[in-house]
């Protein structure tokens, strides 16, 4: 639990800094006379989102993007961003994201707990940023001290020195403590000297204490821009449940319109809601186009409150610009940038002097693909050849060999062939000591493919490094092994597809070891989908009992599969990317799985 004087100052901080700028006003010239006030002032934002630290250009399908002519091309690294960011700014321009800008890195970055690439964020201007889920990866302590700076509690200070935190914001309007200290509501109004108390009192109350900023106000050209962070609701179930036992993830319309009329009651009229939740596109479009198929973002997009102009998106790794309707009837836009820094979100409009707000109207947006064909930033082209240099040693240490390319690339039944060889190696490393039978691996947990080609370190056709093995799984997590019975691991397998009691978002098939295969039916009900598991061959029956690997985050009923926090006799093993490199030892030349364990039924 956070201290009592953090609680109470949690959200006073940021709206008595707000009171005070505001109160100051623009600065005047001496005693020239006025020039006639323009009506309106212009205001450029660039965004990024999900960039999940990724320095070094993506490789693979992560480095590719369809352009505005309907063109794959290379896209994406720091270095390219950078240029490609200075060649859009201008004198009106503010810089903002919308979360997962780390976790889920490469290990140029995650090696050093994601500081390198906090780092050059602030090096290219971002002012603030919504936090999204993988923020929460190393937990919630964590995260403060990526904010506020301090050496890591248990790897220490990284090769640059001390970390002196963020020179950015983050914002979460719907992170809130599950116990706050007593009082501090009033305490938070007293901090702010009494302005305002009654409504922000009423304002407080069924909303909470929260546990990070839930806005920011930046100043353009004399008027002030409010910007309000949210991070998906679903956190919780897509993260370790350990790290963020002392918060709460709340709805985030309600949390963005608390946001809106804090704003509102300190002057601020322009906002900008900045959304870690996003949707899904018809795939092979413009990112230009307005191609995401509504869901959960939508749903936030058309819902929060009419005070707020435009929402700009992340979490689905998708590119697209939209018109949505607000609650009054109004239009603002609606829009994401990919990921992995492969795209810039440009945003030009005008803010009306008098009112303050912005005029819709004058909105336009464009997705920018970050292309590889400019000349890279000189000054971060130099800060990521350093923390190449420093992780080299371990990145760039062969592990094994791959006779053709190993793709995360799902066939029919849900299976990949990466998925398959991840799974082989857990089991492998669990079977001592855990007494493993089978292991299962979180689809969302494979994060790229492996590639046969060399990489541009040189390190061969075919070669595997320890780095390209963190990139596909760079989360360590702990492998463990619970005991199921044959019952409930069939009711694991039925939380694959929604419409259970768990409330699965969307059909997540569990990545088998190769000794474990079953049949699933696409149309039958919830509860009766599965049938016919076999392990090494041998069906299983509803009251035998099976040791079942799975990784931390799994077994702790992430990502919705609740049922495994019914199984019994908790065993800890070696780290996931420990497993998968040892599998690679073991097995010197590996030939690429065939996904066939998952049979498909009508």
């Amino acid at each position: 639990m956070m201290s009592r004087s953090f609680q109470r100052l949690a959200m006073a901080s940021v709206l008595a800094g707000a009171s005070l700028v505001l109160a100051m006003g623009p600065a005047q010239a001496g005693n020239k006379p006025a020039a006639k006030p323009a009506k309106t002032v212009p205001v450029r934002l660039l965004s990024l989102n999900d960039f999940h630290g990724n320095l070094e250009p993506p490789t693979g399908s992560s480095g590719r993007m369809v352009d505005e002519t309907g063109a794959t091309v290379e896209a994406g690294g720091a270095a390219f961003a950078a240029t490609h960011l200075k060649q859009l700014s201008d004198k009106n321009t503010l810089k903002v994201a919308q979360g997962d800008l780390i976790g889920a890195s490469p290990l140029i970055s995650a090696a050093y707990h994601d500081e390198p690439s906090v780092e050059f964020l602030g090096k290219i201007g971002v002012t603030a940023s919504a936090v999204g889920n993988h923020e929460f990866d190393e937990g919630y302590a964590e995260l403060k001290r990526i904010m506020n700076g301090g050496c890591h509690p248990v790897d220490g200070c990284s090769p640059a020195g001390k970390w002196k935190g963020a020179n950015y914001d983050y914002l979460g309007a719907n992170v809130i403590f599950k116990r706050p200290a007593r009082g501090a509501e009033k305490q938070a109004l007293e901090a702010l000297g009494g302005t305002n108390s009654g409504s922000l009192l009423s304002l407080l109350k069924d909303y909470g204490i929260p546990a990070l900023p839930p806005v920011a106000i930046r100043w353009m050209n004399g008027v002030p821009i409010g910007f309000i962070g949210l991070v998906t609701q679903t956190t919780p179930g897509i993260v370790t449940s350990e790290g963020i036992k002392d918060l709460e993830f709340i709805d985030e319309v309600k949390a963005a319109n608390v946001a809106s009329r804090l704003l509102k009651i300190v002057g601020v009229k322009a906002q900008v809601v900045l959304v870690h939740e996003g949707d899904q596109v018809t795939a092979g479009q413009s990112p230009d186009a307005c191609s995401a198929q509504p869901g959960a973002g939508n749903r936030i997009a058309t819902q929060v409150d009419a005070e707020v102009d435009m929402i700009l998106s992340g979490h689905s790794h998708q590119a697209y610009l939209c018109q949505v309707a607000d609650p009054k009837g109004g239009t603002r836009l609606y829009s994401q940038g990919g990921s992995f820094g492969r795209v810039i979100t440009k945003v030009d409009f005008q803010v009306d002097v008098k009112t303050r707000d912005v005029v819709r109207s004058s909105v336009v947006a464009d997705n920018q693909v970050v292309t590889r064909t400019v000349t890279p930033d000189p000054e971060i082209t130099t800060f990521v050849q350093t923390w190449k240099d420093r992780v080299a040693s371990v990145a760039n240490r062969p592990i094994g060999r791959i006779t053709a390319d190993i793709t995360n690339t799902a066939v029919a039944s849900g299976e990949s062939p990466l998925g398959n060889l991840i799974a082989d190696g857990q089991l492998a490393a669990t079977r001592t000591g855990g007494n493993a039978q089978l292991a299962l691996m979180n689809p969302g947990g494979v994060r790229a493919s492996l590639t046969y080609a060399s990489s541009p370190v040189g390190e061969g056709a075919g070669v595997v490094t320890y780095g390209e093995a963190f990139t596909v799984q760079p989360f360590n997590n702990l492998m463990q092994v619970v005991t199921l019975t044959g019952a409930q691991l069939k009711t694991v397998l039925e939380q694959q597809f929604v419409g259970g009691p768990n409330a699965q978002a969307f059909t997540k098939i569990l990545q088998p070891s190769s000794n474990f295969t079953y049949t699933y039916s696409a149309s039958a009900p919830w509860g009766s989908k599965v049938s016919d598991m076999k392990i090494d061959g041998v069906a299983v029956t509803d009251t035998q009992t099976i040791r079942v690997a799975a990784n931390n985050f799994l077994v702790g009923g992430g990502d919705a599969f609740l049922a495994f926090k019914d199984g019994t006799d908790l065993w800890s093993g070696p780290l996931d990317i420990d497993a998968f490199a040892a599998h690679f030892a073991a097995n010197p030349s590996i030939t690429p799985p065939v996904p066939n364990h998952i049979t498909v039924t009508p």
